[in-house]
């Protein structure tokens, strides 16, 4: 069964949180990918491959893991510009995920984006056939569901950690 109806705006998401922290101390608490379990409800484990430093070009390894499933991902640095931004594409241009950091008067807003790029359309009929619809679905579910949870995680460690 095609995708090729399937509205592709249902597959992308931004939302932003308010912090009491200053933006270079968000950007570096995001970028330091080892810390992401610490607030991501599916990933388990991640790292830089050759340990960093963040760069473009980078790539990420991560360990996922819900009630159903575990599985790895590997993931490409596409956007590290400090303290503003912080991009990465999963597998063979799947799925685009990122930060965007704006300074504020009392701290930052920090913004978290989500969206399945053409070639995960693509990616999804290759390798779930039938099923694409259902896993798409699933993988948009997710992302509504985990985005506020990772952004409330994030401002709660990056106030605590700016005292």
């Amino acid at each position: 069964m095609s995708l090729a109806d399937i509205d592709r705006a249902e597959f992308g998401r931004a939302q932003t949180v308010e912090i009491a922290a200053p933006a270079e101390a968000v950007w570096a608490l995001v970028t330091d990918v080892r810390r992401t379990p610490e607030w991501s409800p599916v990933v388990a484990e991640s790292w830089y491959e050759d340990g960093g430093p963040v760069r473009p070009g980078a790539v990420i390894v991560g360990r996922n893991v819900t009630p159903t499933r575990e599985w790895q991902t590997t993931s490409r640095v596409v956007e590290a510009d400090p303290p503003r931004s912080f991009a990465w594409v999963v597998g063979e241009d799947v799925v685009r995920w990122g930060y965007e950091i704006e300074p504020t008067g009392s701290g930052c807003r920090l913004t978290e984006t989500w969206q399945v790029l053409e070639t995960g359309f693509a990616f999804f009929e290759r390798r779930y056939g039938d099923d694409a619809r259902a896993q798409l679905a699933d993988r948009r579910e997710a992302a509504v569901a985990g985005i506020p949870a990772t952004l409330e995680a994030i401002r709660a460690i990056a106030e605590r950690e700016a005292g």
